[in-house]
């Protein structure tokens, strides 16, 4: 479809005589006409970053749509706004299909610029944009919908017939790779847009271990599409995308195995849309732009709500190539999200693979450690002793580096374990006595 696009584009481009560009309705760009001419002015820093990035900002996006442009059925003009970066006048041709808009032509604005019918023959052919966009959104409704009947089905023939319909809504793309990913907590409706996605659903909140719920709230799914195994460093900066501000400018955490070359990515600034916006989206980017609040709706700029005290996390799959493998694929990504959630050192973006002894604990953890040795130190009086002896036993037991970590002179570790001790009724010196207490401090993380 891809090819249609730039067809069309390119049709409109020689109506006019100017060089057009194609976003959807959310302003990622789609095709563009070639450019060839030598002077410099024709290009401004709006058009350059965006075909350089491929995508808008939120700053001139907003300086585009203050035209009506999302309400127009016919040619906008756009003046020049250099404060904005925005060197060259607009001509905006809204793409709609039975009277919703689909998307947005751009063409730089010149003397003396097309005619009335040169732009009407345009149009005619923006309405056929529209009606290849309204398509594609429908089928992409119906990958998010047989996406989420696959996640949330029971066992048995429920599933059976759930896979069966997300292949036949794939074609072609079901027999390639994928990978699973969660974000939670997640409130509102899901992004238009997720690069690299092939389906995109929110999958409700539902009591711990629920199938294919997620403890405290609904979180969003997106199956992402993979070129190989060694696909994931892209498909990680998309999903850092989808985090809040503050999150996704931190580190990515690449799997054991996987992307080394990914730290940092969910940083980058999202930037212009082909003939429309410049300014800087924010780290949070290309797809959504996160913050406090909720998703937007169809065709606004969606917000990872912050879920109140719970940060938003992003777990990451192995990617699979049977689509019955989906559902567990699923499991892995909600464990990895939790295990983000739990542990800030697997950073905001989280791989299954390299969540360690948390790959087990979040599927033995489905409720609240109620241990009856660990139950004293686990409560709000005993916090710092409870922090104590979980260093303690990530330093494998070892009284000297577990002093450094937690700067505190030895003698004051042995008393502070003692006091673990009196209160568990454990022996620290013993194996089994170790695992249980370190088992149920991890554990009640993922609670926390």
């Amino acid at each position: 479809m891809k090819g249609d696009y730039q067809d069309l584009v390119d049709e409109i481009s020689a109506l006019l005589g100017a060089p057009a560009t194609l976003e959807n309705r959310d302003f990622r760009l789609i095709a563009f006409g070639a450019h060839d001419s030598d002077d410099d002015a024709a290009m401004d820093p709006v058009r350059t970053r965006s075909i350089l990035t491929r995508q808008s900002t939120a700053a001139v996006r907003s300086w585009f749509e203050g035209f009506g442009i999302a309400r127009a059925t016919g040619p906008v003009r756009i003046p020049a706004a250099p404060e904005a970066g925005v060197f060259r006048g607009r001509i905006c041709l809204p793409v709609r299909y039975r009277g919703i808009v689909q998307g947005y032509v751009w063409l730089l604005d010149q003397e003396p610029g097309p005619q009335a019918a040169e732009l009407a023959a345009a149009m005619e052919v923006a309405e056929r944009i529209g009606i290849l966009l309204a398509e594609e959104a429908k089928a992409g409704a119906d990958l998010s919908r047989e996406f989420l009947a696959v996640l949330t089905a029971g066992r048995g023939w429920q599933q059976d017939m759930a896979v069966a319909a997300l292949r036949v809504a794939l074609g072609p793309g079901g027999d390639g790779l994928h990978a699973a990913v969660c974000v939670a907590p997640w409130s509102g409706e899901p992004p238009a847009s997720v690069p690299g996605a092939a389906a995109v659903c929110v999958v409700p909140g539902g009591e711990p271990g629920a199938k294919g719920g997620v403890a405290g709230g609904s979180a969003l799914a997106v199956l992402l599409r993979l070129r190989s195994t060694d696909a994931l460093a892209p498909a990680l900066t998309a999903v850092a995308r989808l985090l809040p501000r503050a999150a996704a400018g931190s580190a990515v955490t690449a799997g054991a195995g996987g992307p080394t070359g990914t730290r940092g990515a969910a940083g980058a600034a999202g930037t212009a849309g082909a003939g429309g916006p410049a300014a800087t989206r924010g780290a949070a980017g290309a797809a959504v732009t996160a913050g406090a609040g909720g998703p937007g709706g169809a065709g606004a700029t969606a917000t990872a709500g912050t879920g109140g005290a719970h940060p938003v996390t992003a777990g990451v799959a192995d990617p699979v190539r049977a689509l019955t493998e989906l559902p567990a694929a699923w499991a892995q990504a909600v464990a990895a999200a939790r295990a983000a959630n739990a542990q800030p050192r697997f950073g905001p973006v989280a791989q299954w693979s390299a969540i360690g002894p948390y790959r087990l604990l979040a599927a033995l953890a489905a409720d609240p450690v109620d241990d009856p040795a660990a139950r004293a130190l686990l409560g709000p009086a005993h916090r710092e002793l409870a922090r104590t002896a979980e260093v303690f036993l990530d330093c494998a037991g070892q009284a000297g580096r577990a002093a450094a970590a937690l700067g505190i002179h030895r003698q004051t570790l042995y008393y502070r374990l003692a006091r673990v001790e009196q209160l568990t009724g454990l022996d620290l010196d013993e194996g089994e006595d170790r695992l249980l207490l370190h088992m149920a401090l991890k554990a009640a993380r993922l609670h926390g």
